[in-house]
């Protein structure tokens, strides 16, 4: 892996660390690249049953490399225009497979959350703040529109009018308005978040990844569905999920009163 991108592997548990603190980890087209790389090697290996995404340093990202962007300005509009939108289609596979993929994906974000960013922490599934932390969509403030599925994410979280309010004015809120919003699941003392993620992670990689991968796939489709649709969905994974081992112990456990000792299977 890229240095500016780092990749560990332990007991189930894959943790990408994004690693340009220098830059409160602004994304390079090299972390970009490896980002990708890694959540295609994540989808398909069967060893890992729960993803970790955070920042190197006091920062989760503080949005794309805008220093670098000086180079592009000095360019003819043309070239600007064909540059980013070769750049920003070059994210689309990776939130897309963050999507996709059924394995849970926890953001662990401290100090800035900005930019793309933002855009990240909202397409992970879990997000643990620490009471450091700090959201801003912040593209207005370069004259520019949110990537990284950020239209996509905001407004089916927060709301039309608040997600106009967010990415219009770009102002920055602390990691309590991101929970009052719904953009975080817990805020942590920034001194505990490394602990709080291992712990939430550990927890969800020893659960039954089929089930919890399966319900991931059903509520995002569920905005889309249709209750009908919905319905057929919930009777097809129930159903599948009960073909799993880790049904027949869950089922057995509970009969034995006791805590079920799951295997992903």
């Amino acid at each position: 892996m890229s240095d500016h991108l780092l990749f560990e592997k332990e007991d189930g548990i894959a943790t990408l660390t994004m690693n340009r603190p220098e830059s409160r980890n602004a994304l390079s087209i090299e972390m970009r690249r490896k980002l990708y790389e890694a959540v295609v090697d994540i989808e398909t290996d069967e060893d890992i049953r729960c993803v970790v995404i955070k920042g190197a340093g006091d920062h989760f990202m503080a949005g794309g490399d805008v220093i670098s962007f000086g180079e592009i300005a000095k360019k003819e509009a043309d070239a600007r225009r064909k540059e980013f939108e070769a750049r920003i289609h070059g994210l689309h596979p990776t939130m897309v497979t963050m999507r996709r993929m059924r394995k849970p994906i926890i953001g662990s974000v401290q100090g800035a959350a900005a930019g793309f960013g933002l855009s990240l922490a909202m397409a992970c599934d879990l997000v643990v703040a620490a009471d450091n932390a700090f959201f801003t969509l912040a593209y207005i403030n370069i004259a520019t529109t949110p990537d990284g599925s950020g239209t996509y994410s905001l407004p089916r979280m927060v709301g039309l009018k608040k997600a106009m309010e967010i990415a219009m004015l770009g102002d920055r809120f602390d990691a309590e308005e991101a929970y009052r919003l719904g953009l975080v699941n817990k805020v942590v003392p920034a001194a505990d978040i490394e602990m709080e993620t291992n712990q939430l992670a550990r927890r969800l990689a020893n659960g039954p990844t089929v089930a919890i991968g399966r319900t991931k796939q059903m509520l995002h489709a569920s905005l889309n569905n249709s209750l009908e649709e919905q319905l057929n969905s919930e009777a097809e994974n129930f159903a599948a999920c009960s073909a799993t081992e880790d049904w027949v112990e869950g089922v057995t456990a509970f009969g034995q009163k006791r805590k079920p000792e799951f295997k992903g299977k």
